[in-house]
């Protein structure tokens, strides 16, 4: 009876987690990009001051991720509602701050804030839907992350508003994002959860799966970061400005599920690989194809990997562990966080020495074909992970305390 439950309810319980993603992750943690160039132009940041304010925000994100993966007190319903209201009000915030100490430290709570809901979300939303054997629907659930893109560079888009103006209407539309959230994802008094499955590790690659996972981190955050501002200094580009960073979330919201298929079907290592070759294109035409066709391009590419290049680093991780993959989750987690930290540093003083993100584009392709590489070499069991699902936790093991 309770699983018939579930399964009527998996829908809205996945409509839920999609939106608790689109406001932490996709309008919190990713409307600096589309916010920057207004901002920068407004304080007069250099290119060094923006990246360190990014990678502020990626730190608290490292910083959460790991914390989450621990046993906490109280009910990961409490931890979710609690991490997307912080999250909003830091939002919020930035469009009060003025100074780059006060900058750092509401980027660094809110990347903190969006790392619980990313593992909160996930363990209530994806146990029950793998319980209830509506699992499919994992896909819907990450899409938020496109969601939140899309709505964010709508949010910037408004007609009249300064980027504090833009700040505060991206808090508000996180903060009304999370009533529904609260509405959606119901408590779990009694809610089953699935019985762990064992499984024999292949520890001895893992540090090769998470080389490659740090450097897809530092291959994507480049342009996820500043691709809005690269397009702002070509003076032939402002009319789709506007346009960019929605292709961006646009194709992001299908990319978990079609990238899933090709893991099922081609294997984790050859999808993994093929993903980081299509990102590299992709971060590539951001700087070395002029134009609106290029800037274009690079969106679509860009928007239509990073989140499916997730998912397939996650689930070859889970393949690699023994047991809970907890641990190995926390391993993926640090490589990642240390590629997205120093991505956005190095590329805004590169850009600062140079006067162009032509070099630290370029060098985060190369990082990006590097990954692919070594990924291929990893051997995850002849592929016996293309038949396991997907998607079972975000950033961090959706084994989280209750």
């Amino acid at each position: 009876m309770l699983a018939m439950r579930e399964g009527v309810a998996g829908l809205p319980l996945a409509l839920g987690g999609m939106l608790a993603l689109a406001s932490a992750i996709g309008i919190g943690r990713f409307v600096y990009t589309p916010l920057l160039p207004a901002m920068a132009e407004g304080l007069g940041l250099t290119g060094g001051q923006a990246g360190l304010i990014a990678s502020a925000n990626f730190c608290g994100y490292l910083a959460g991720a790991l914390l989450a993966a621990a046993r906490l007190p109280g009910s990961r319903r409490a931890w979710l509602l609690g991490a997307l209201a912080l999250g909003a009000a830091t939002t919020g915030a930035m469009g009060v701050a003025s100074d780059l100490p006060a900058f750092l430290l509401l980027r660094g709570i809110g990347g903190a804030a969006s790392a619980f809901v990313l593992v909160f979300a996930s363990a209530l939303v994806l146990d029950r839907l793998a319980a209830a054997g509506r699992g499919g629907l994992a896909a819907l659930h990450f899409a938020g992350v496109g969601v939140g893109i899309a709505v964010s560079a709508g949010l910037v888009a408004l007609p009249g508003l300064g980027w504090r103006e833009m700040w505060g209407a991206s808090g508000l539309g996180s903060l009304a994002a999370a009533g529904v959230v609260a509405w959606l994802v119901p408590g779990e008094e009694g809610a089953a959860r699935p019985a762990a499955v064992r499984r024999v590790g292949d520890g001895g690659w893992l540090a090769w799966w998470a080389v490659a996972y740090g450097l897809f981190g530092f291959g994507y955050v480049v342009t996820a970061t500043f691709l809005v501002a690269i397009v702002r200094a070509e003076a032939a580009l402002r009319a789709v400005e506007p346009f960019v960073w929605l292709v961006v979330g646009l194709a992001a919201v299908p990319s978990v599920a079609l990238w899933g298929w090709s893991g099922r079907r081609f294997g984790l290592a050859r999808s993994f690989a093929a993903a980081c070759l299509v990102e590299a294109a992709g971060v590539a035409a951001s700087v070395l194809w002029p134009g609106t066709a290029g800037a274009l391009v690079a969106a679509a590419l860009l928007g239509g990997t990073f989140m499916g290049l997730t998912a397939l680093g996650l689930a070859g991780g889970r393949a690699l562990s023994a047991d809970d993959p907890r641990r190995t989750f926390a391993v993926l987690t640090a490589a990642f966080g240390i590629g997205q930290i120093v991505g956005p540093v190095l590329a805004g003083l590169l850009h600062d020495r140079t006067g162009s993100f032509s070099l630290p584009s370029l060098l985060a392709a190369a990082a990006l074909l590097t990954a692919g590489a070594m990924a291929l070499r990893v051997p995850l069991r002849g592929e016996a992970a293309r038949r396991k699902p997907m998607v079972q936790c975000g950033n961090s093991c959706s084994d989280v305390a209750d």
